[in-house]
């Protein structure tokens, strides 16, 4: 009976100390290391036990505990972050949301509302960029502003969270007015309005070319808070859908021109006289805030800098940042390839196999005309790619589906005509190339800076035949840098040609001219409608 008394009260006083030891880790104090808790253990085991001393030795070995891993924590350290480039040259460089910002910055320092900035954070934009920086604060003040700054740097954001705040204040009528040059360009913004203002009872609405224009009159006239419109659809509103419809505009606040180069360029296919005819229905300037903002800073866009300001307004504030340099990021690697034009599509589909291209996810080709990307589209489809096709003669629906399929990478190659080279926001872009050589130097701009978007690397080859030589010089005086002629190790384009591409991108050539002279889709259906005959 004795035996088991002292036994009881050892355990007693082993179960106390094992509760200090504990209340002493809780409390703050040092914790002890492993090799002293294993010792107290094998202790406290050796003092419980009723054998005799002999082989103690051995039963300690036995009775050891197992040695502890010498990281206690399950939680893995934190990687360093890689590096990153500041083409900007910002004191105190960090990245929120994919792009180089200032780590001092917020938007609470920008006198930005505190449900916008719990908007920002949640869709992970929590410090702001140059352009949004310089913009955001004199937006809110009322002055007008012109904004330039490279593709990829958060223009959306600089001209959307002060238009928003500003409503929220007075959310009466139609209170912004956003024209963009494509239909692409102008759903991209109203999704991101919708997102942002997503805290909000924002009711914005869509008015772009490709569908009825009956329910956007209908939504037109229940005075939305704001509306993302192309010109010519808007235009087209104004001067057939009446009065009554379009009377709201009378008492906008705010006109947002983005991409505002390609807005007041002239020339063939100018969107000038629909700008117009827009601006006609909105008030006079003097009486509305007018934003513009575009990649490329334009004489045309300069040129209203100069323009003289009534009733004592301020003058235009003009924020140019990220140009200081080169007109296109500093991550982006510019090379050419010489090609002959009667076989540049076989050099296309060879470069599209190399061993450093075809691990590449996404690729953007661009061509200068619509039947070229139709045609191309199908001869790549024929030769075994993952192929869609943007251009200005699909249906809307198709280029909503297909601009849809390329960013969910069911399509590696998207072939696309200018349509696709402003504005669009597709993260994933590791290759541009440019089929035909751009005829404006600033298109080039716009086109390769799908890639290298947010300080990431990316890659554009410009396919240049004979005739393309003065362009290819315009090109390199506009960007300021010589490029380099594209090589890959291993890899004879030329050869390669020769040897397994002309016959069979010949052979899928005249496949797909007879589908298009058939009036076969790219799948190799009949379309509805009357069939040519075949003379």
């Amino acid at each position: 009976m004795p035996p088991l008394i002292r036994r009881k009260a050892a355990s007693s006083h082993t179960s106390s100390s094992s509760d200090s030891e504990a209340s002493e880790v809780f409390s703050g104090s040092s914790p002890p290391s492993y090799e002293a808790i294993g010792d107290n253990i094998s202790r406290k085991r050796r003092r419980l036990s009723s054998g005799p001393d002999t082989g103690s030795d051995s039963s300690a070995a036995e009775e050891a505990p197992a040695p502890v891993p010498s990281t206690a924590s399950r939680i893995k350290p934190k990687q360093a972050t890689p590096p990153f480039n500041n083409p900007a040259g910002i004191e105190h460089p960090t990245v929120s949301n994919g792009k180089v910002v200032d780590s001092r910055a917020s938007f609470a320092t920008l006198d930005v509302a505190p449900w916008l900035i719990a908007s920002l954070a949640a869709m992970e934009i929590k410090r702001p960029t140059g352009i949004q920086k310089g913009c955001i604060p004199k937006i809110l003040e009322g002055r007008d502003v012109i904004g330039g700054s490279r593709t990829g740097s958060g223009k959306t954001v600089a001209f959307a969270v002060p238009i928003l705040q500003r409503w929220s204040e007075d959310p009466v009528g139609i209170y912004a007015v956003i024209l963009t040059p494509t239909r692409e360009l102008a759903l991209q913004i109203f999704e991101q309005i919708k997102a942002i203002s997503a805290p909000e009872s924002l009711k914005p609405i869509l008015i772009t070319g490709g569908t009825e224009m009956r329910p956007q009159a209908l939504a037109l006239s229940r005075r939305p808070h704001v509306v993302i419109a192309t010109p010519g659809r808007l235009a087209d509103h104004i001067l057939t859908s009446g009065v009554d419809t379009t009377i709201g505009l009378r008492r906008v606040k705010v006109v947002v021109l983005d991409e505002a180069d390609r807005l007041l360029a002239s020339g063939p296919g100018s969107m000038l006289s629909d700008v117009e005819t827009c601006l006609t229905a909105l008030p006079p300037s003097h009486e509305r805030q007018t934003c513009l903002f575009t990649a490329t800073l334009t004489p045309e866009v300069i040129a209203l800098n100069s323009l003289p300001r009534t009733n004592g307004r301020p003058p235009i504030f003009v924020c140019e940042t990220d140009t200081a340099d080169l007109a296109v990021p500093e991550t982006l690697k510019q090379t050419y390839l010489q090609v002959p034009l009667t076989y540049r599509e076989a050099y296309l589909h060879i470069l599209l196999l190399t061993a450093g291209n075809a691990v590449k996810k996404s690729v953007m080709v661009f061509c200068n005309r619509t039947a070229t990307t139709n045609l191309l589209e199908r001869l790549l489809r024929l030769l075994d790619h993952r192929v869609t096709s943007l251009h200005s003669l699909l249906p809307q629906k198709d280029r909503t589906d297909n601009l849809a399929r390329f960013r969910a990478s069911a399509a590696r190659i998207l072939v696309a005509t200018d349509v696709a080279s402003r504005g669009l926001d597709i993260p994933e872009v590791d290759l541009v190339i440019n089929y035909d050589v751009p005829r404006n130097p600033d298109d080039y701009i716009h086109r390769v800076g799908r890639t290298a978007r947010a300080g990431k690397k990316g890659e554009a080859v410009t396919l240049v035949g004979q005739r393309d030589v003065s362009l290819f010089l315009a090109i390199e005086g506009r960007v300021g840098a010589k490029m380099k002629e594209w090589k890959e190790e291993g890899v004879n384009v030329e050869t390669r040609v020769v040897r397994d591409g002309l016959k069979d991108v010949g052979e899928r050539k005249r496949v797909a001219l007879l589908d298009i002279e058939e009036g076969r889709d790219v799948k190799g259906n009949r379309t509805r409608g009357k069939i040519r005959r075949l003379e």
